[in-house]
């Protein structure tokens, strides 16, 4: 008794530990640097440019065909919610946990998919409920599920975040581990009572698991509260509803919807409020998603048959608490169209975004305004240039952007941009002055160039290797073009070191774009 008193306390000792670590900014060097703030920009002419996915022309990639996919109902469901999508390098295939009626009257079942190529995807029979590809049958509002690429322990390779019923008003977040993701294990953590819609992520900069726990605010209603820690079962025990803001020991109020964030069209007196958040580690920064309800409330949707309109928003950080949200646009949108596979609800799906190629995969859960409102929900996808989220912008003129002060630790610079015309580049040392070697004139002038991955020379210089542990800065001079991001490579290929978020074919399994 004595003994596990005591690793208790250390179990709760490294959880506090961790939780005062929140806030704390990583190294922003880690991986390709994107323009999605300007943090590591010191001046520039260039303009900023956002840019959003396009949606896939045979949407929905996956939506409730089987009659295990219907609730009780008859009502059909076959999409993450939250969920999960992720590339298994190690199996080689792309996998997605899905929620699908399960004939439950409350809640959702969880579903396993898979796929060679992210667009066609097959529901393999499986033994759980004999016959279909149901992995649990658990009574869900919603689930995280993480293919976690950093977990040693292989038994707990794969981690689901189970926000269970426990009756109709009632329910709690459930810990489960597989070592395959189908064949699950008996919880080994359950929090208290919560509302719902929570998630939960990993963020590999702090090596903390994070749980974004809805909670509601009196003035700003939908809102989101924080929870970190190193164990997951902990954090899960530790999780609990709260009713006010700065009590409790470990939960912390983390934010609401801005008034800026975008409304209703059809009921713009609605404030905006957050319906969910989760986030995932890419390169080095972790990219936020922010799931925006724009109104109306249930009861409204249901006697006018409509859906409540979702949009999700994206956001940055570095320290993995404060968020960076200045674009409110909408980065996946709802459909213009009534009748459009996501014409009124669409929500983020946890494992995102994938890196396939050049391009980056996100799947999103859409709603279809028909039959009911609150069902009826398929899985689409949209895809963006890798790095694609900002651009700094050069027209027919000569612009430049040059970096902040860097140390310079690997040798090759690499830059993933599209130019039209032309683009050069040179060093600078601590006084700004260009480097012998590295000028502009120095440059192998680049033109007509669309890369995600280019490698930068100079005349008599291929790479940085003279400059190695000195501290400058980069000056990019683009005409009529676009530049996404820059990094620096031990390898003459152009890995980054930074993370791969969802992972994607021919990336390395550790989580990381490294060689393997």
């Amino acid at each position: 008794m004595k003994l596990m008193k005591e690793k208790i306390w250390v179990l709760v000792a490294l959880f506090v530990q961790s939780f005062c670590s929140w806030g704390q900014s990583h190294d922003s060097l880690i991986g390709r640097q994107l323009f999605v703030d300007s943090n590591n920009i010191e001046s520039t002419n260039l303009g900023r440019h956002y840019h959003v996915p396009d949606y896939y022309h045979l949407n929905p990639v996956l939506k409730a065909d089987k009659e295990w996919e219907l609730n009780r109902d008859g009502d059909p469901y076959g999409a993450p919610f939250s969920g999960g999508v992720w590339y298994d390098e190690t199996a080689g295939k792309f996998k997605m946990w899905y929620s699908a009626g399960g004939g439950k009257e409350l809640g959702l079942v969880t579903c396993y998919a898979e796929s060679k190529d992210g667009k066609h995807w097959a529901k393999p029979k499986l033994d759980i409920v004999p016959g279909t590809n149901i992995i649990d049958t658990s009574e869900h509002d919603c689930v995280s599920v993480l293919l976690d690429k950093f977990e040693k322990d292989a038994t707990k390779r794969y981690k689901m975040f189970l926000v269970e019923f426990n009756n109709r008003r009632s329910v709690s977040m459930r810990l489960k581990y597989s070592a395959d993701g189908i064949h699950w294990g008996n919880p080994v953590a359950m929090s208290g009572e919560l509302y719902d819609r929570c998630a939960a992520y990993y963020d590999p900069f702090r090596e903390e698991y994070v749980l974004s726990l809805k909670t509601l605010n009196g003035k700003y209603r939908r809102s989101r509260n924080y929870l970190s820690g190193k164990d997951p079962e902990l954090l899960v025990s530790l999780a609990h509803r709260t009713f006010d803001l700065n009590t409790d020991k470990f939960i912390r109020y983390w934010f609401h919807a801005d008034e800026n964030d975008p409304k209703h069209p059809q009921f713009p007196e609605i404030r905006p409020q957050i319906y969910n958040h989760e986030a995932i580690a890419y390169e080095g920064l972790m990219l936020g998603y922010f799931t925006i309800w724009q109104g109306p409330e249930n009861n409204v949707c249901d006697s006018l048959k409509i859906q409540k309109r979702n949009e999700v928003l994206i956001g940055w950080s570095r320290n993995g608490f404060d968020w960076n949200r200045e674009d409110k646009s909408p980065f996946l949108a709802v459909s213009k169209d009534e009748n459009a596979w996501n014409a009124g609800n669409v929500q983020s799906t946890n494992g995102n975004p994938l890196i396939v190629g050049d391009s980056l995969y996100f799947y999103v859960s859409g709603r279809y305004n028909n039959p009911v409102w609150d069902s009826n929900f398929s899985t689409g996808l949209a895809t963006l240039r890798r790095d694609g989220f900002v651009s700094m912008h050069a027209n027919e003129q000569e612009c430049y952007l040059e970096t902040r002060l860097l140390k310079i630790e690997k040798d090759n610079l690499f830059l993933n941009a599209e130019i039209k015309d032309q683009l050069v580049v040179e060093i600078l040392d601590k006084e700004k002055n260009p480097i012998a070697g590295f000028t502009k004139s120095d440059c192998i002038t680049t033109k007509e160039l669309d890369s995600t991955r280019f490698r930068i020379k100079w005349k008599n210089n291929e790479n940085l290797f003279q400059l190695r542990d000195q501290y400058c800065s980069i000056r990019f001079f683009v005409t009529n073009g676009d530049i996404y991001s820059y990094w620096l490579s031990d390898s003459e290929t152009g890995e980054s070191g930074g993370y791969t978020a969802g992972g994607g074919p021919g990336l390395n399994p550790n989580g990381t774009d490294s060689k393997f």
